[in-house]
């Protein structure tokens, strides 16, 4: 409907609509996440409902300002069978703020409400951080092993967090998700860390290890996401928000819970060393999508494109 405004025009409409549809959801889960205080524990679970449910209506927020600002060709790969009453455990490559609109956008009316393991720092965002912490989604702190051998009384604490944020996702169908890489994907970041990979950063096995070790029998299946913007990979939120975000490729791939992904990640090193293992496979498959999706978005050589010219003028002359 917008999106033959100027790009500007549509990021200022956009920006607004999301900032007040987000501030208005937020405002309302923190409201009822005051009640959550009180100590009754079929009390907390009613108020974790009703934040689901505005969470819910924040989902359906953002599809309305998708509708109205972007013309998306959506091109999706998905052959599971998913209910939103079950269990799952979202596993995803991080390329944008893009990506949690996406994933919402993708599964809002096919599974519970996503909960996000995030990064402790979001947690002091204004409004948005206590939102999420009302909905009980899961505050990581993640410490370098130069940081825990300075101080060793730390160790162990981001895993902590885990376990209790799993305790709080037993008793109402949860979908969680989990950037196994820790952070958006850019290329300095990815020559930092020394990646092996050419589109993603190395995953981290431990979290979702210990999700899996904590709830893995509760899970229904884990949901393998891919995730491409294949001509806004530069900037693709702003991109998102300007209305120029035109096509996104995704891959949903559901997977069985199984013995071989629930273990000991701490103490068992042979399964530590499958499981990562496991866990790299993955990601190499899914560097290996998003290498061929590339290949087939870049133009053929000048040299091909001559070929058949060339070979009719060679037919031709004899």
């Amino acid at each position: 409907m917008l999106t033959m405004l100027p790009g500007p025009l549509v990021l200022l409409i956009s920006t607004s609509l999301t900032i007040l549809f987000t501030a208005l959801c937020a405002s309302l889960i923190m409201l009822v996440s005051l009640a959550k205080l009180l100590p009754i524990p079929a009390f907390g679970r009613a108020c974790s409902r009703l934040n689901n449910r505005f969470m819910r209506l924040w989902l359906g927020c953002n599809a309305l300002v998708i509708r109205l600002t972007t013309r998306i060709d959506w091109q999706v790969e998905d052959d599971s069978q998913l209910r939103k009453d079950g269990w799952y455990l979202i596993v995803s490559n991080h390329m944008s703020w893009t990506d949690i609109v996406v994933l919402g956008h993708l599964f809002r009316d096919r599974l519970p409400v996503p909960k996000f393991f995030m990064k402790h720092e979001l947690i002091y965002i204004p409004l948005l951080g206590l939102a999420c912490w009302g909905l009980d989604m899961p505050f990581m702190r993640r410490y370098s092993r130069a940081f825990l051998l300075r101080n060793p009384h730390l160790r162990g604490k981001d895993i902590e967090s885990t376990r209790n944020a799993c305790e709080k996702f037993r008793h109402i169908p949860t979908t969680v998700i989990n950037f196994v890489e820790g952070t958006r994907f850019t290329e300095p970041k990815r020559d930092a860390a020394r990646s092996r990979y050419r589109h993603l950063m190395p995953p981290k096995a431990a979290g979702l290890a210990f999700t899996l070790a904590a709830m893995g029998e509760q899970f229904d299946s884990l949901i393998n996401v891919t995730i491409r913007y294949p001509e806004n990979a530069e900037t693709p939120f702003k991109d998102f928000l300007m209305g120029r975000v035109k096509r996104i490729q995704v891959r949903i791939e559901e997977l069985p819970v199984d013995e071989t992904l629930v273990g000991d990640y701490f103490n068992d090193k042979q399964f530590k060393r499958g499981f990562q293992e496991w866990l790299n496979q993955r990601w190499q498959e899914k560097d290996q999508l998003l290498d061929s999706w590339q290949r087939d978005q870049e133009p053929l050589p000048v040299a091909a494109k001559e070929g058949p010219k060339e070979s009719a003028e060679a037919s031709s002359a004899n």
